[in-house]
């Protein structure tokens, strides 16, 4: 069996997967962690981690007959992410910058699947990415593919954490990989402390309550207000806790074409944004990631970006905005404007109590 998995894991390169490893098909090594985790509320409204919990306990829960858990690796870092905004645009989570990566992993997990068939034709088999009840960075772990760091990611040393998960379950016993047994974050916390809405509640603990990402993709309802300054500049999921890591520092570019950045994402104009229609909404956002948001949900962070940002240009269209017809999009507006007008009085007010410096020598 071990030429088949010296040819298996080439062939997950050639597909374009960055990382491979085999795992054991047994329980998770983290379920514990995941039911205490869930029982101190932190899914907040992701109430399908609830639903699904009894089944993240064992793969076998998605493949009644797996045996071994292919993990697989494709690095996302995109070149050109931007520094410095202009006025009136959002940030964009960088994994979701090019193509839906569930697509493109799912299609060579299939392809890779096929591969199996062709030398174990009775192999039963499923890939699975992230929508799946599968504890991903457990097997991953378990597979040599990196460590947990301190912002709950899996690290890799020579790949940093830009990357997607996915998963090929079996049903043949393969040699497993050398699991990842030590971490190699130190007495680093650059990531908690970046995290500018304070999510972590311990190294390794993170409250999706908190959370940028969770706040802008998976809460559906209105962002807690004490928690809109923090989400900054992020319109679509934050990397701050990525973007701090000393091993991300000289992350490798992604090797996959389709999920190279779309210049579209990468400075993303929240003026125009409150303007999409649904159908709108839909064309731009067909095939990538941001689809999930929904239009209510991607406008509703739109306006909030535009009020943290206080440009005053972007008055008009947080006006029109208070006539959508989503009452989540119409809240957002209200808040964004309250934002800007406070920010005007403010400096206006500094300007009275504070005048600039008279110019000693007058300009020629």
């Amino acid at each position: 069996m071990f030429p088949l998995v010296q040819q298996l894991e080439a062939q997950a390169r050639q597909l374009g997967f960055d990382l491979v490893g085999i795992a054991p098909a047994t329980s998770a090594d983290g379920f514990a962690h995941l039911e205490n985790w869930l029982d101190q509320g932190f899914a907040g409204a992701m109430t399908y981690m609830e639903r699904q919990r009894a089944a993240r306990r064992h793969p076998a829960s998605i493949l009644a007959t797996v045996r071994s858990v292919v993990m697989v690796g494709m690095l996302y870092t995109p070149e050109g992410a931007p520094g410095e905004l202009p006025p009136r645009t959002g940030r964009v989570a960088r994994y979701a910058l090019g193509k839906d990566y569930h697509e493109v992993l799912w299609a060579r997990l299939d392809e890779l699947l096929a591969w199996v068939h062709q030398h174990v034709p009775d192999c039963a088999g499923r890939g699975v990415v992230d929508t799946a009840p599968l504890l991903e960075r457990d097997f991953a772990r378990r597979a040599g593919l990196g460590w947990f760091g301190k912002n709950t990611m899996l690290i890799n040393k020579h790949l940093g954490s830009y990357f997607f998960l996915g998963a090929l379950l079996l049903s043949i016993d393969l040699p497993p990989s050398r699991p990842h047994e030590t971490a190699h974050c130190g007495s680093c916390t650059a990531c908690l402390q970046a995290c500018p809405t304070q999510a972590f509640v311990a190294p390794g603990v993170l409250d999706a309550r908190r959370c940028i990402s969770y706040l802008t993709i998976e809460l559906r309802d209105h962002i807690p207000e004490e928690l809109r300054p923090g989400v900054g500049e992020w319109v679509f999921g934050c990397d701050v806790c990525q973007e701090v890591c000393p091993w991300n520092h000289r992350a490798p570019a992604a090797r996959e074409p389709a999920l190279q950045p779309s210049a579209d994402w990468l400075a993303l104009d929240l003026v125009e944004v409150l303007g999409w229609t649904e159908e709108e909404f839909r064309r731009r956002c067909r095939g990538t990631a941001l689809r999930r948001t929904k239009r209510r949900g991607l406008l509703r962070n739109a306006a909030l970006v535009l009020g943290n940002r206080g440009d005053p240009a972007a008055l008009p269209a947080l006006h029109q905005a208070l006539r959508d017809p989503e009452p989540l999009v119409r809240e957002a507006a209200a808040w964004a404007i309250a934002a800007i007008r406070h920010r005007l009085s403010t400096n206006a007010g500094d300007l009275i109590s504070n005048p600039p410096e008279p110019c000693p020598h007058p300009p020629e």
